[in-house]
């Protein structure tokens, strides 16, 4: 059975709209381990545009489930990662204009920097997961460079508007999913799942880890967090 990552960044998104203490990500993470999570996943960008330094510290202290650092390979957060020790470290790309993380990893195309920050991170006694797009030869590339996991990015099988498209997109997440059982990585799924488009991927045999976050906190704005994610668990399990 799958376990769920609740990535609770946008609830510091509320909170740094009005630069205050806010809602609180450390009770975020708590709601979502009462809602079942099996962990809390939270992104720490360079422009600490939603969770910042002080989130991460206080994460590692309180929370009980695996905690999953998403972050791009650079210097400074490579540095806080290994000063605060997540559970795991997910390397993403990211742009500073971008709203959302618009893309896979080009793993490909910057092996060095990868395999460096993958080391580093290892040797420290995290796992390390790779945020591709679901294409054969950057998993092929991700296993190459020694990392323990993939999440394949979902963003384009979520995007997709007619049923040819996501069709399509979901093919190509099937056939990425058995290169990446293939290559011997573990499997992670995330980006842009809802409760509407997720149950047919948590179909797809030997996925490890789903990491949803903007459905499950718009959902829990209605609704309560300890609900949302006990209705989001339930749906990948």
């Amino acid at each position: 059975m799958p376990g769920l990552g609740v990535n609770i960044d946008h609830v510091a998104t509320i909170r740094q709209a009005r630069q205050t203490v806010e809602p609180d990500p450390v009770w975020a993470a708590a709601l979502a381990e009462l809602g079942g999570a099996d962990g809390i996943t939270i992104h720490l960008r360079e422009d600490r545009r939603h969770i910042i330094d002080r989130d991460v510290r206080l994460l590692k202290e309180t929370v009980q489930v695996k905690l999953n650092l998403e972050m791009a390979a650079e210097e400074e957060i490579i540095g806080i990662a290994l000063e605060t020790l997540p559970d795991q470290c997910t390397l993403v790309p990211e742009k500073r204009q971008e709203i959302t993380t618009e893309g896979g990893l080009d793993v490909l195309g910057q092996e060095d920097r990868i395999a460096t920050a993958c080391r580093k991170l290892q040797d420290a006694g995290m796992e390390v997961s790779l945020f591709v797009d679901p294409v054969a030869e950057q998993i092929a590339a991700a296993a190459a460079l020694g990392a323990d996991a993939v999440e394949l990015h979902t963003g384009a099988y979520a995007d997709a508007v007619s049923e040819e498209d996501t069709d399509r997109e979901f093919a190509a997440l099937v056939a990425a999913a058995e290169s990446t059982r293939e290559a011997g990585l573990v499997l992670h799924m995330g980006h842009g799942l809802t409760y509407r488009n997720v149950s047919r991927i948590a179909a797809i045999p030997g996925i490890c880890e789903f990491n949803i976050g903007h459905s499950i906190i718009a959902r829990a704005v209605l609704v309560g967090l300890e609900r949302a994610v006990r209705e989001m668990k339930a749906l990948v399990g």
